[in-house]
């Protein structure tokens, strides 16, 4: 027998804002509210799910695990991605493969690169 992933599951102070957040910048849906702590976004095409749960004290410092993203358009999702209102933390280029590391709203980090 083999794990298979189910969805990928972000801690949250305030899981409602930021899985609509989240929502709308991967023009997904909201699946499920649970009572408030712990939401489900849909994202057509990935496959798999966004979770976002309620936690009391989220894990301090750089997040362990983090979404890396790619666009057609790296630049153009930039933008795009600050104006929704994530925060650039830093931008890197290795042997000509670029990305831009974000933070959400509450912190989260994610990647954003090139289509690859």
């Amino acid at each position: 027998m083999a794990l298979t992933l189910g969805m990928i599951t972000i801690d949250s102070a305030d899981p409602g804002p930021l899985a609509r957040w989240w929502a709308e910048l991967t023009g997904g849906t909201i699946e499920q509210e649970n009572d408030g702590w712990f939401h489900v976004v849909g994202v057509p095409g990935w496959g798999h799910k966004l979770g976002f749960q309620k936690v009391d004290d989220p894990t301090p410092g750089k997040n362990r695990q983090h979404m890396d993203l790619s666009a057609p358009d790296l630049e153009a999702e930039a933008d795009r991605v600050l104006a929704a209102g994530a925060t650039e933390l830093y931008r890197e280029n290795m042997d000509g493969f670029r990305w831009v590391v974000f933070a959400d709203p509450e912190g989260n980090r994610f990647c954003v690169s090139g289509a690859h």
